[in-house]
């Protein structure tokens, strides 16, 4: 299933995806819950009336008539971790960990897969960060290696936008992270069924259509089930839960000159057998102050 978070006449609700159509959940399965977070805790049961909403063929909306939100709009944990391909270790001359480096990312950066990016005016030095994410599906603890694909809902896409020099100002990077809308997110939560193995999906990055990312999550230092047991070991995962895995070479602040993003810039992500996301780059508005 492609499970999606969508706004439709004004009204927020959960869906599926069934070719060129949402299948709404509110709509064809009155009993679901109308939230992502509520749906996953839900378990299987929620899972399989919606497949059974799909089959229906009842409560179907054009997807091209509404708009598609970050699936998971306010995840309790939006977690991250750097440093976690090779070629990127490499680009930004730093040494390649022998452990995960998670930050934080607060939620309140998170939006949809075609939601604008603000240029923030505390700084100009904005980065892409084209990332495969994961959506934990079940609350869990101590989740061993072998048994982490158990936990994990689904995957996603994430751009892991970035202001370099507030990133790079204290070691825990969570202010440079954080920036409100430097959390761009979707299109869709893929379940595990379709995506297959998340270790071999070529992901790429474009910036304007010029192609700056081009990588597969083979290349991860530590993929994704090594994270949920590391994340695990420490605090428990719960349903919503959203864990971006790293980027690859190619991001703006490494290139010679570097090449950081400005107003009207375009970022296009895509991952196969996921999706795509488009944001494009505006100015911070004025009405984001509180004066």
């Amino acid at each position: 299933m492609r499970l999606v978070t969508f706004t439709h006449q004004g009204s927020t609700r959960i869906g599926a995806v069934d070719g060129d159509a949402v299948v709404d959940l509110a709509a064809a399965a009155p009993g679901l819950p109308r939230d992502m977070i509520g749906f996953l805790s839900a378990g299987a049961p929620a899972r399989d009336a919606a497949h059974g909403a799909i089959a229906s063929k009842k409560g179907r909306i054009p997807l091209a008539d509404v708009c598609l939100d970050a699936p998971v709009p306010h995840p309790g944990k939006f977690l991250a971790i750097g440093l976690n391909y090779a070629d990127h270790v490499a680009e930004s001359g730093m040494e390649k960990p022998w452990v995960p480096v998670f930050f934080n990312k607060q939620a309140t950066c998170v939006v949809g897969p075609s939601a604008d990016v603000h240029l923030p005016r505390a700084s100009s030095l904005l980065d892409y960060e084209g990332e495969l994410a994961f959506v934990i599906g079940r609350r869990c603890r101590h989740v061993p290696r072998g048994r982490a694909a158990e936990v994990i809902a689904g995957y996603t896409i994430v751009d892991d936008v970035s202001v370099r020099d507030w990133q790079l100002r204290t070691p825990t990077m969570t202010m440079g992270k954080s920036f409100d809308t430097h959390g761009p997110m979707g299109p869709w939560i893929v379940t595990p069924d379709e995506v297959g193995d998340p270790h071999g999906l070529e992901l790429r990055t474009w910036v304007n259509g010029e192609l700056r990312q081009h990588s597969n999550t083979a290349q991860l230092i530590f993929d994704c089930f090594a994270q949920v047991e590391h994340l695990s070991t420490a605090f428990t995962l719960e349903p919503g839960d959203v864990v971006t895995t790293g980027t690859p070479a190619g991001v703006g602040g490494a290139m010679k000159p570097p090449r950081f993003l400005v107003a009207g810039d375009v970022v296009r992500i895509e991952i196969d057998r996921i999706g795509t996301i488009e944001n494009r780059v505006v100015p911070e508005p004025e009405d984001s102050a509180l004066l």
